[in-house]
């Protein structure tokens, strides 16, 4: 790495640690005060918290400090910086019990529950899966971005399996089987629609939302630039009638690839509250389906999607190894719930 490489990825960390944020208001913002502004921007980032850096100066709009009522416009650059280093460099380990599927002196496979955190990171610095693998393992390597053990991630509301580093060489050979897309995952996914193609392939550039900064999704045409290559390969499993069941490779690790991919040609994940599935997007408007619907939101409270497979090879031995895992009891509740209204309804036209 040359020297000025070095120098930017020191300063780059430093940012980090006073929880920098920088955004550009887009063509046609309409004037909004700063503290509403940074909410719709910085996830999990409380109005208290946003006002009290107002209060001490570390807002600013391009270059200047200003308060809280700063009206926003077209063009202005906004910075925050929050008083305090974020807390995933604080580490505290917390005795969190482990599903674990597979471990030996290199490696360990964890079955993770949905509602888990991985990593800690802004509102969450707590309960996550990483302050329990401190707690139950010494020594365990930092990945690139200081994080212990952590080869990839899952988002916090979907379950399934996580495959962690115990050593520098395992941390090495795993990241590089991600990142070079030879390891498997597969993950089962129910979706609003009936998913016509029996398997297909969705390739799209996926990026940032420029209204949505919580959001990610699919760039094309001209726009493609500005997204990150991502494939997915999808199957059908089973059809409902108004929702599929399906199943999903990655060719790549994109932060929400399955949920943006499927929304992206018409199949919004089940129950996807971030991306519109909580809310009923095919259906009848009789009360009766609407009180079902309802139904299967409460018995799964998230997005229906599970990390059910993985494989790669052993960092040590070159051996392949394949793990599978059962779907969890809330999916496969709310699956079984489809199921039946789908016979129910194919019965009584017949």
């Amino acid at each position: 790495m040359r020297k000025e490489d070095d120098n930017n990825e020191l300063e780059e960390q430093d940012e980090t640690l006073y929880e920098h944020h920088k955004f550009v208001a887009k063509v046609g913002q309409k004037p909004l005060r700063v503290d509403k502004f940074l909410m719709n921007f910085i996830e999990n980032a409380t109005r208290n918290k946003i006002q009290k850096a107002a209060k001490t100066g570390n807002i600013y709009v391009n270059d200047e400090p200003v308060k809280q009522n700063y009206k926003v416009k077209a063009g202005d650059i906004v910075q925050v910086m929050f008083e305090h280093p974020p807390y995933e460099f604080l580490l505290t380990p917390e005795n969190i019990p482990l599903d674990i599927v597979y471990e030996d002196d290199s490696l360990l496979v964890i079955n993770k529950p949905a509602g888990m955190v991985v990593h800690p990171g802004h509102g969450n610095y707590s309960g996550t899966l990483i302050n329990a693998l401190v707690y139950h393992f010494e020594n365990l390597p930092n990945n690139s971005s200081e994080r212990p053990g952590l080869v990839h991630r899952i988002d916090k509301d979907t379950s399934g399996l996580l495959v962690v580093a115990k050593t520098e060489h395992a941390m090495t050979h795993l990241s590089k089987q991600f990142f070079d897309k030879t390891s498997d995952r597969e993950y089962v996914a129910l979706v609003w629609g009936n998913v016509e193609e029996d398997e297909g392939k969705i390739e799209g550039n996926i990026g940032r939302h420029p209204k949505n900064r919580l959001q990610n999704t699919v760039f094309e045409g001209e726009e493609e630039i500005k997204g990150k290559p991502a494939v997915t390969h999808y199957k059908v499993l089973e059809r409902f009638g108004y929702v599929s069941l399906v199943s999903c490779k990655l060719e790549t690790g994109r932060t929400h690839q399955i949920r943006v991919h499927m929304k992206h040609i018409g199949h919004t994940l089940f129950n996807d509250e971030r991306y519109g599935g909580d809310k009923i997007l095919k259906g009848t408007t009789f009360s009766k389906y609407k009180q079902f619907v309802d139904n299967c939101f409460k018995v799964l409270p998230r997005q229906a999607l599970h990390a059910k497979t993985l494989g790669f090879i052993h960092p040590e031995t070159g051996k392949e190894l394949s793990f599978d895992t059962e779907i969890p009891q809330d999916m496969r509740d709310c699956i079984e719930k489809w199921r039946n209204y789908s016979k129910n309804l194919k019965n009584n036209l017949n």
